[in-house]
């Protein structure tokens, strides 16, 4: 190691130094750099073969790939084909069709209109409840008529009759009702008849109208007349439940209904369990046993009348005495059992969604009631609440408006909101010159509030922080020792307190001049000071303008003070100023002897005495008194 390092000490000092290692002969250099080569053109040699073979996969696989699609491209050619005959097909077939009816249709366009809004159209909803009466012909009738046995030679014409009715109300209906129905496509309403009619055929609802009138009724030639060839008429019920929901959406007491649909839902069920107990009765024989149908008096409301007492559990039924009434009766009592929990849970749901506003308003007053009552809150002001809460709820339905309000979306709010108030807002002379928007945004911030007979809205004194608007009822302006005169009475549609909106606390410039309260029960529309200012940051010019308008309404109806200050300017007015002393008089007061004054002063008291003659007045001004006398 020793000798090591002393070399390269050496070396690091003498850089010419050499290295004491045995250089390798130049031999094995050549042999090792010709290797090296040889490895390298090999290396690249398989880097070009992997290459190639690559480039041979990739254009293999193009080619079958494009070939692949060739392949497919002929299929969706051939479908394509294939589909566009049948397009082509359907719509030459539906072309004549459109030629064939156009006659009708636009000679209905006088009475129905190009289109149909299925919302708001009262006529649609009038032509649904007739197609909902064919329905419901064609659903209680078709299982009356399988059942029971009322196909006879006399009644068979009748109920011809009555079918051949309830399909032409079909067929009008597809043909010229659902085809004019506009519809919603990207947030447009589309009233293009050509649009609306495409629409209706390209619909499931198309498919089941199709379906539901196909003439199966020809088999009655082949099988004679049996109701069941009639069975797809059934499928038209999405009328029945469309003309539901369109009724539930114009009627004020939609609950009604509700409950109407119900008890229709049951007596159905009734239905069909009486047509069941039939069939039932003639498979083990008519009056053969005691739980069948006896055949005597009117076969349909016997069957009905075992329905009812089976479904509905309100009656002892007779024993069966065979293994198949047994069974038929076990199953008609479970689901009668199961049948009266879904009815009866469906029209608890419909009562108490009728009466939940009611249940509210009861179960809030009860609460205050409670709470004044655990209070020991006078029986005055306990009765004065009760009439509150009844005369609210009976007035407007609700407790507070602004909780219906506040789930409409903004645009229904402000419609709401102009159609009520706007007309009486623009007539304040406040608000005249302002920003009809500004106006709007007021209108948004009011607040409803009920005042009883006597209650005070305002009182003489009080801080001023709001405006009143009118909406039923009336106020009365009282004053005297007792509130007993009354100087105006204000109604529906007057405002008061406005001026308390732009006037300052300084000085008490925001103070009620006056008492107001209610005359009989009041609703009043209520505006904050704070609304308005929150409001006016963003319309300046109308700021302007209340501003101004604000200084005049002030100086006409400002604060009592203020009046009283300009009154007793007045008053001081009639007498006119106090005229100067003349020169001469002044003169001579300056040279009268001070001791003379002194001892008249002495003898006065505090009194001094200024006796002045002036065009035949003398003004005698006592300064100790401080007291003014006018002779």
């Amino acid at each position: 190691m020793r000798e090591r390092l002393e070399l390269y000490k050496e070396k690091v000092a003498d850089q010419y130094a050499s290295s004491p290692e045995i250089t390798p002969p130049v031999k094995e250099r050549k042999q090792q750099a010709e290797e090296e080569r040889i490895k390298k053109e090999e290396a690249e040699k398989k880097k070009k073969e992997e290459a190639e073979k690559k480039k041979k996969e990739a254009e293999q696989k193009k080619k079958e790939e494009e070939e692949k699609k060739k392949a497919e491209g002929k299929e969706e050619k051939k479908e394509e084909e294939k589909k566009d005959m049948k397009t082509q097909m359907v719509e030459k077939f539906w072309s004549t069709v459109d030629m064939v009816l156009k006659p009708v249709e636009d000679s209905m366009d006088s009475v129905l209109g190009a289109t149909i809004d299925p919302f708001t159209d009262r006529r649609y909803i009038g032509w649904l409840s007739l197609v909902t009466l064919a329905f419901n012909y064609n659903t209680w009738f078709i299982t009356a008529r399988l059942c029971f046995p009322y196909h006879t030679e006399d009644a068979i014409p009748y109920w011809f009759a009555l079918d051949l009715l309830a399909d032409l109300i079909y067929l009008i209906d597809s043909v010229l009702f659902q085809s004019r129905k506009q519809f919603v496509k990207g947030g447009d309403i589309i009233k293009d008849r050509a649009m609306t009619k495409k629409n209706y055929r390209d619909s499931e609802r198309f498919k089941l109208d199709m379906i539901s009138l196909i003439p199966f009724d020809l088999l009655y030639f082949q099988f004679g007349f049996k109701s069941i060839f009639r069975a797809n008429r059934l499928l038209k019920a999405d009328t029945f439940f469309e003309f539901s929901d369109r009724l539930e959406s114009i009627m004020a007491k939609a609950y009604i209904w509700r409950v109407i649909r119900t008890i229709g839902y049951l007596l159905f069920m009734l239905h069909i369990n009486a047509c069941i107990y039939y069939v039932a009765s003639d498979f083990q024989g008519i009056g053969k046993t005691k739980w069948v149908y006896s055949g005597l008096g009117s076969a349909y409301l016997s069957c009905f009348f075992y329905a009812e007492k089976s479904l509905l559990m309100i009656a002892e039924l007779p024993i069966p005495d065979c293994m198949f009434g047994q069974i038929f009766q076990m199953v008609n009592y479970l689901f009668g059992a199961f049948f009266m929990s879904v009815i009866l849970g469906q029209m608890r749901d419909v009562i108490g969604a009728a009466t939940a506003g009611q249940t509210y308003f009861r179960a809030s007053m009860d609460n205050t009631v409670a709470y004044m009552v655990t209070n020991r809150i006078p029986s005055l002001v306990q009765n004065r609440v009760r009439t509150w809460y009844t005369y609210t709820w009976d007035a407007q339905g609700m407790l507070d408006e602004s909780e219906l309000l506040d789930k409409m979306p903004l645009v229904m709010k402000t419609a709401i909101a102009v159609d009520i108030n706007l007309a009486t807002f623009q007539k304040i002379d406040l608000f005249k010159g302002c920003d009809q928007q500004m106006l709007v945004d007021m209108l948004l911030r009011l607040k409803s509030i009920i005042y009883l007979p006597g209650d005070f809205v305002v009182k003489k004194g009080d801080i001023g922080k709001e405006m009143y608007i009118i909406k039923s009822g009336a106020v009365q302006v009282v004053g005297g020792p007792d509130n007993s005169i009354v100087f105006v009475t204000l109604k529906a549609g007057c405002v008061f307190g406005e001026i308390s909106l732009l006037q300052s606390s300084k000085d008490g410039g925001n103070r009620r001049t006056a008492n107001v309260k209610a005359y009989g029960f009041a609703n009043l529309f209520v505006l904050e000071k704070k609304d308005l200012f929150d409001i006016l940051v963003h319309y300046p010019e109308s700021q302007k303008v209340l501003a101004r308008k604000g200084r005049k309404l002030m100086k006409s109806k400002g604060p009592a003070a203020a009046k009283a200050e300009e009154e007793k300017k007045k008053g001081l007015a009639l007498f006119g100023p106090k005229p100067p002393t003349p020169k001469l008089l002044r003169a001579v007061g300056g040279t009268i002897n001070r001791r003379f004054m002194d001892k008249l002063k002495v003898r006065l008291g505090s009194f001094s005495t200024f006796i002045i003659f002036t065009n035949s007045q003398s003004y005698c001004s006592l300064s100790s008194k401080r007291t003014v006398l006018y002779v």
